[in-house]
């Protein structure tokens, strides 16, 4: 299963390239926040992000991230891959 969930930008590795570094919940990745590009200039340190398989596709506000982790970590096994896969992706 393949869930969107958020995360918050904590580096701006390359903007050509539109990779950000993105923290969730402790684990860190880069991922490819282009499709955000044209939304109110991109995304900056502190934005929170939803993730889909190493793209952020939204840019939420802190209180929807907080409320969709909660919502994602009762789904148990299926979040916990999820962040497993996360681990183990790499986007340079």
């Amino acid at each position: 299963m393949c869930l969107a969930i958020p995360g918050q930008v904590v580096e701006l590795v390359d903007h050509g390239g539109h990779i950000a570094k993105v923290d969730v919940v402790g684990v860190r990745r880069n991922v490819n926040v282009g499709l955000l590009a044209d939304e109110d200039g991109g995304v900056r340190l502190g934005d929170w992000v939803l993730i889909h398989v190493g793209f952020a596709i939204s840019r939420i506000d802190e209180d929807e991230a907080r409320a969709t982790r909660e919502l994602l970590e009762q789904m148990g096994q299926e979040y916990e891959q999820e962040l497993e896969e996360l681990k183990a992706s790499v986007i340079e």
